[in-house]
């Protein structure tokens, strides 16, 4: 929130510097991103009147001006197109400085000039260089420019935190300040102005619980050639807004002054009564941006004999608006529950101020305090004749204002320093609560500007920043922790994220949600948890897969020229309920993804592209960590985002912990991938349990070593090969060697030939070659009954 630093004074007195009043607010929760001064280094430059224009005799764009600084007449040679006879304007006087620039005596085109006529940007006031800076013509001839703007001022942007909705204004602001300082707020007195037209409307709330309070006044007879005057005007700009007319910059003054959004209609174009309610589905109604929208029950809307006229809270209706400078208005104020708008106006693409606070919480008790306080400036700038204020209320509805306990006791707990009594009390009535002493303590009241005290920690943390997180003394935490529980049988993450980043993968960390659409893409939407309050559509659901995230990132850098890219994750993946009672579950898993060539571009080795037995061998690497690699299998896999045939699933103990293999080309071209891209993604759980090593002595006995080539199907995988030769051969059995591999036309079309060697040995003895010829025929029978395979002769 943007605020002007000499409107934040005018209600605090302070005798504290621009820094300190910075550091100050920095202190007390509120960070000042930045403060940019403004109309600083004004010397010299007074207001002046041009008292008569003449046309440069040498120059067809510059005029002759005599003008009148304050009992002295001077020749000015301007080339504003708005200097006329009659102007007040700032003039920088001989040995001013404007800018950069120090101002001295000049001919120009033979024509002498003694200072300078400014505009606003020349003087770092505004950004409008179209001409010279107008100020009106009561602005005193001859006084200095800084002191009738009131200048030099400071605009103070504040990075707010969302639960200080309260200090979204000059009087929230004002409060913490006054009680950081130890001083009084300047009381703002606002009384209630007297109705004079007999003007009124009903007003209906449909929707209590959304809207407890609606306040609402006529005002008729406004002077339409009534302009905002220079002093708010000024205000706004230096809190960041731009003046658009009297009665929008009213109600945006009265918004940044107190907190409260009003809204102004054109009372010609309301027949009554004025109502607040949900909307219905299927309405639809056009802004004040001139967009129609269509609306559905999560929408509150205010009507005009039921017709949707704007969107409560949110912005105005176009069929209502104020066109031109109206003569007669009818101003609202009211009071919507947060949670009735949170997150409507990102549905529509709107960011308005009115929405920010809303969102957020506004004092309940301010609407008619704001309508007065507009009304008294409305009719100080142009005139007219207010009506009654029209209040409709249900107090059943109305936050409630909950007494909380403050221990001193747990002051000192929770802070670690003693806070005498009397500041304590000090520090919650400086900031507007009602404190009551009791034996342990306190039970201190909030105002009802305050939502965010609800519990007795928010009234510690509101002594500590008023007293000063400074004064709390830096002590270290003392006392036995307890080391970390690393047991030798559990693998943990940090072994599996280090494995892939010794075999080129580098770490990436993608976001938990994203967009169903994306997830549909690859089949992976079932069962996906839709966010209530999504930061946008494409992030609306919680991912139940690590891949489309990682496959995104890996297609960006792609695009970026990197042609081998290699990333892996370890995250959570979030499945919510099904029908048929599972329960929502979150799973651990790591997952990769690779595509480019196997190995970086070299000199000493052949560039090929990267194939599955690579991401096969990236994969068993991490098996081997569980010391039990040969505990797990792989098996032909069937996933619609996989390619049928380069597919592979992982399991452990007939239990499948992972899948692998290349992206279907379907996929690929949905993504807009170039080129193969191969992934692999694994849950962690079932990969954590390692095998112990334990020492044994070795053998004293030699080992024996059989070869055998065998002819068998080719779809037949290796895998069953070699089970089935270890649970044939048995515990003599300590090494399986594939050794060749061979398919062609020799041998006919879907068969193959493998050769393999048994490393057979035992403990106790030497081998003779009958127990290896007996452990081979073993081998051969149960390939031969399982495998379907025959010994080549």
């Amino acid at each position: 929130m943007k605020l002007s630093e000499n409107w934040l004074r005018s209600r605090v007195p302070l005798a504290a510097s621009r820094d300190e009043l910075i550091e100050k607010l920095d202190m007390i929760g509120h960070e000042v991103e930045s403060a940019d001064v403004v109309g600083g280094g004004l010397d010299g430059i007074v207001v002046a009147e041009i008292v008569e224009c003449g046309k440069h005799p040498e120059a067809d764009r510059l005029q002759v001006c005599t003008v009148d600084a304050g009992g002295e007449t001077l020749q000015i040679v301007c080339g504003a197109p708005n200097a006329r006879a009659g102007l007040r304007a700032p003039l920088a006087r001989i040995g001013a400085r404007v800018g950069a620039l120090t101002i001295k005596a000049a001919r120009l085109r033979g024509v002498e000039s003694s200072g300078m006529l400014c505009s606003a940007k020349e003087l770092g006031i505004d950004a409008d260089a179209s001409g010279l800076l107008e100020l009106p013509a009561a602005a005193p001839v001859g006084a200095p420019l800084a002191d009738y703007l009131g200048l030099p001022d400071c605009t103070l942007d504040l990075g707010l935190t969302p639960n200080r909705a309260d200090c979204l204004s000059v009087e929230g602001l004002a409060a913490d300040v006054a009680a950081a300082f130890d001083v009084a707020v300047e009381p703002l007195a606002i009384g209630p102005v007297p109705a004079t037209s007999p003007r009124r409307i009903d007003i209906r709330l449909d929707s209590p619980t959304d809207c407890p309070r609606y306040c609402g006044r006529y005002i008729t007879g406004i002077g339409t050639a009534a302009v905002t005057p220079a002093w708010m005007r000024d205000r706004l700009v230096r809190s960041g807004l731009r003046p658009l007319g009297l009665l929008v910059d009213v109600t945006n003054y009265v918004m940044l002054e107190l907190g409260q959004p009003l809204h102004a209609f054109d009372a010609d174009r309301l027949t009554g009564p004025v109502g607040v309610r949900r909307a219905r589905a299927g309405e639809r109604l056009r802004l004040l941006d001139e967009r129609e929208v269509a609306l559905d029950p999560d929408f509150l809307v205010i009507t005009d004999a039921d017709r949707p006229v704007a969107l409560a809270g949110l912005l105005g209706g176009w069929d209502t608006r104020i066109e031109g400078a109206a003569a007669d208005v009818f101003l609202e104020a009211a009071h919507f529950a947060p949670s009735a708008l949170a997150g409507r106006a990102r549905r529509l693409g709107l960011a308005t101020d009115a929405a920010h606070r809303f969102e957020r919480g506004v004092d309940a008790d301010l609407p008619r305090r704001a309508l007065e306080r507009a009304t008294r400036l409305i009719l100080d700038a142009a005139g007219g004749a207010p009506g009654e204020i029209v209040e409709a209320v249900d107090p059943a509805h109305l936050p409630r204002r909950v007494p909380v306990p403050l221990r001193r006791a747990r002051i000192v707990r929770v802070l670690g320093i003693e806070v005498p009594d009397a500041e304590v009390e000090r520090i919650l009535v400086a900031l507007g609560m009602e404190v009551e002493a009791t034996a342990d303590g306190w039970r201190a009241t909030p105002p009802s500007r305050r939502f965010d005290i609800a519990i007795e920690e928010d009234l510690i943390e509101e002594v500590a920043r008023i007293h000063g997180y400074q004064k709390i003394p830096d002590r270290a935490p003392s006392g036995q922790l307890a080391g970390p529980s690393l047991s030798e049988a559990v693998v943990a993450t940090p072994a599996f994220r280090e494995q892939l980043a010794a075999r080129d993968y580098l770490e990436a960390i993608t976001y938990a949600f994203g967009a169903r659409e994306l997830l549909e893409t690859w089949g992976l939407g079932e069962r996906a948890i839709a966010l209530t309050n999504p930061l946008s559509a494409e992030l609306s659901v919680m991912r139940t897969s690590l891949l489309p995230g990682l496959v995104a990132t890996l297609a960006a850098n792609r695009s970026r020229q990197q042609a081998r890219v290699r990333l892996f994750e370890a995250g959570r993946v979030y499945f919510g309920a099904d029908g048929n009672g599972a329960a929502p579950v979150e799973i651990d898993r790591i997952a990769g993804v690779a595509s480019g060539g196997a190995h970086p571009e070299q000199w000493g080795e052949a560039s090929r592209p990267l194939d599955f037995f690579d991401l096969k061998g990236d994969v068993e690497s991490l098996l081997a960590l569980t010391g039990d690699a040969a505990g797990f299998e792989m098996a032909p896999a069937s996933r619609d985002w996989l390619h049928p045939g380069q597919a592979a699933e992982l399991r452990r103990g007939g239990r499948v912990v992972g899948v692998l293999g290349l992206l279907h080309p379907r996929l690929a071209a949905a993504l807009d991938l170039d080129g193969d891209v191969y992934a692999f993604e694994l849950d962690l759980e079932p990969l954590r349990a390692r095998e112990v090593p334990r020492a044994t002595p070795l053998s004293r006995y030699p080992s024996v070593r059989r070869d055998l080539s065998i002819e068998l199907a080719e779809e037949v995988p290796f895998a069953l090969v070699e089970a089935t030769v270890r649970e044939a051969v048995g515990e003599l059995l300590i090494e399986v060697v594939l050794f060749d591999r061979y398919a062609g036309e020799k041998l006919g079309s879907g068969v193959k030939s493998l050769a393999i060697g048994l490393i057979l040995q035992d403990r106790s003895r030497t081998l003779a070659d009958i127990d290896a010829d007996r452990c081979v025929a073993q081998a051969v029978a149960a390939l031969e009954s399982v495998c379907k395979a025959r010994l080549r002769g």
